[in-house]
């Protein structure tokens, strides 16, 4: 397979304002279900204009909410946050130990095949492309994720992701090493200017309870 194209990382950097408000989907005494907008940064960056963030906007409504884990910031959908140390401590130790349940919707240009398949590639940090990830057999940690064609249409395709493991960009590389990069992305979709966001959205999220253990399911389709 030829190696991809990749966009000029110069069109990255324009943060932008999120295409919608944040809300909350489940709220209970130990942790904040959130949607997540696209173009808006789970916790602050590095730089002035990177303070702006998810957690942010949320602690301004529950000063006690914290980050347990993060989306890219033009990935949307669904996040949870810990309203307590105790609950922040579980709800990591399941991230962690890969405990939790996680499924992402993408499109992508033309039909993958086979139509459902694994994707076993160790990814590594691109240290002449920062901030971008790739593939690297020698230096990269393992990475896993399992992908299924969900709905083809012309010349795009609607993938349903399942990452085993959660590298930086795995879904995004992953489909990339394929010859199939999300549409939109503007780190590694060659016409990403064509679509109006990134076609990424985590639409599955599951995990148990930090208090009772009772296992929390939790749905948001993606808008795309």
């Amino acid at each position: 397979m030829a190696a991809p194209v990749l966009p000029e990382l110069r069109r990255q950097h324009t943060l932008g304002e999120p295409s919608e408000p944040w809300r909350v989907l489940d709220e209970t005494a130990d942790f904040l279900l959130i949607r997540k907008p696209d173009r808006l940064l789970s916790q602050p960056g590095v730089g002035p204009d990177k303070t702006d963030s998810l957690i942010t906007r949320v602690q301004q409504h529950y000063p006690e909410a914290l980050i347990v884990h993060r989306l890219d910031w033009d990935t949307s959908g669904l996040m949870v946050l810990a309203r307590s140390k105790a609950a922040h401590r579980a709800l990591s130790i399941e991230f962690q130990e890969r405990r939790t349940e996680k499924r992402y919707r993408a499109r992508v240009d033309r039909p993958i095949q086979p139509a459902e398949g694994w994707i076993d590639q160790p990814i590594g940090i691109d240290r002449e492309h920062r901030p971008r990830s790739k593939i690297d057999p020698v230096h990269g940690r393992p990475a896993q994720t399992r992908y299924a064609v969900t709905q083809v249409a012309d010349a795009a395709a609607w993938v349903s992701l399942w990452p085993i493991t959660g590298r930086s960009h795995q879904l995004r590389v992953h489909l990339l090493s394929l010859g199939h990069p999300i549409q939109g992305d503007s780190l590694y979709h060659p016409d990403a200017a064509q679509h109006p966001r990134l076609m990424l959205h985590a639409e599955w999220l599951a995990f148990a309870d930090p208090s009772s253990g009772v296992r929390r399911e939790y749905e948001d389709l993606a808008p795309f």
